[in-house]
């Protein structure tokens, strides 16, 4: 398993930043019985992963990575502490 060591990026799965828009719109919309709304304003916005930093089992060693939240719920890998240390 390969993982990339970079900031907002899941190193389970990959995912990182995508790019996007913001739009600041003014006016009532039409079916209120206004004019309609206009967009007054595009601004660039970025969103992030949501990233969690767990201690997770690896080919055998304790890591802690940075891992999203999909990735967790999935069961992609197996936490530190679902592992029971001394079984009896």
């Amino acid at each position: 398993m390969e993982f990339c060591r970079m900031a907002r990026v899941c190193e389970i799965c990959g995912k990182g930043t995508t790019a996007g828009r913001t739009y600041a719109k003014r006016g009532l919309a039409r079916r209120k019985k206004g004019a309609g709304v206009k967009i007054t304003g595009i601004a660039k916005r970025s969103f992030a992963p949501n990233l969690k930093k767990k201690r997770v089992i690896i080919d055998g060693k304790v890591r802690t990575v940075k891992i999203c939240t999909s990735c967790l719920k999935s069961g992609s890998v197996v936490l530190l502490k679902s592992v029971v240390k001394n079984p009896a």
